[in-house]
């Protein structure tokens, strides 16, 4: 299907990119795209000047981080679609009809999969199982399996930005996080294209496997409390149940040898009773989240009508 470039906002955020930013605006023009807009994160270098020598249309955002980029760049794209790609390098403007099409064929939002074609040294071994193991608790977290949640290559329609309330203001790849589960929770059409992702040219990358890991981690896990309150509450229920089911361990084998507990005894059952209580909070919550998108269901459905 033909891409309207002129439909389109190339955005790119970028902090301290001078080495790659010219170079990506410049060949994303020469392939027809005039609206392109960098959100510069306060950049030391000559980020800023290179950017708008090259033809894009340069704001520094009021904040520090991509969230913050992305979240004031909402409000000032016009255009009723936008690809949004870092401005490193690292990825490849010639898979941008491909991350489009999606959108000009109904979908809501496309993630461009960067582990299905990583340059050789692009992903350490490491980092792409980290990956792997994000993209599996997510799944199991939010219910979807979107292949790379931690994509830096994305387009959507205006419409679909503006309906996600992001909230992430930080870090770069808490707030992909927390796109992957507002498209998940507002049902959104979903597409995912295999791109070429390489090794990053002039910068040297920002990100760090163990840390960084857990901040992703923790993201899904504390997200899922809107978008899955049965995995979220239930996985601290159960903490507390099997803490209670040890203490009781150690309660009996002490009672059997003729010793009496009784402040462990009162200890197992308030853990048993709490973390009993905290599951059934989430099975609840989790029965009325699912009777809230019913209805949510039904009420866009007599829209449509």
């Amino acid at each position: 299907m033909a891409i309207d470039q002129d439909a389109v906002c190339i955005f790119i955020p970028t902090l301290n990119e001078a080495p790659t930013i010219g170079p990506l605006v410049t060949t994303f023009r020469k392939k027809g795209f005039s609206h392109i807009l960098v959100m510069d994160g306060n950049s030391t270098d000559a980020t800023v000047r290179i950017a708008r020598e090259a033809g894009a249309v340069v704001h520094t955002q009021s904040g520090k981080g991509k969230g913050e980029a992305i979240i004031e760049a909402i409000e000032l794209i016009e255009q009723p679609y936008i690809l949004m790609l870092d401005g490193d390098g690292t990825y490849d403007p010639d898979d941008a009809d491909a991350m489009l099409e999606p959108l000009f064929e109904g979908a809501d939002h496309v993630i461009g999969n960067r582990l299905a074609f990583p340059e050789k040294g692009a992903l350490t071994a490491l980092n792409h199982f980290g990956n792997e193991v994000i993209n599996y608790l997510f799944k199991v977290a939010h219910g979807a399996y979107l292949y790379d949640i931690l994509s830096g290559y994305r387009a959507f329609t205006r419409a679909g930005i503006r309906q996600m309330q992001l909230s992430e203001r930080g870090f770069e790849i808490e707030i992909e996080t927390e796109i992957a589960v507002e498209a998940v929770r507002n049902n959104q059409k979903t597409v995912i294209v295999p791109v070429k992702y390489g090794k990053r040219p002039g910068t040297e990358t920002k990100l760090h496997p163990f840390k960084d890991g857990f901040k992703i981690a923790r993201t899904v896990y504390r997200l899922a409390k809107i978008n899955n309150p049965l995995f979220y509450f239930g996985l601290i229920g159960i903490i507390i149940l099997i803490a209670g089911g040890l203490t009781g361990l150690y309660v009996v084998y002490e009672w059997m040898n003729g010793i009496e507990r009784i402040p462990m005894t009162i200890l197992t059952l308030l853990l048993i009773m709490v973390g009993f209580n905290i599951f059934m909070f989430g099975v609840i919550a989790d029965m009325l989240l699912t009777f809230h998108r019913e209805v949510m269901r039904e009420i866009h459905r007599l829209r449509e009508r």
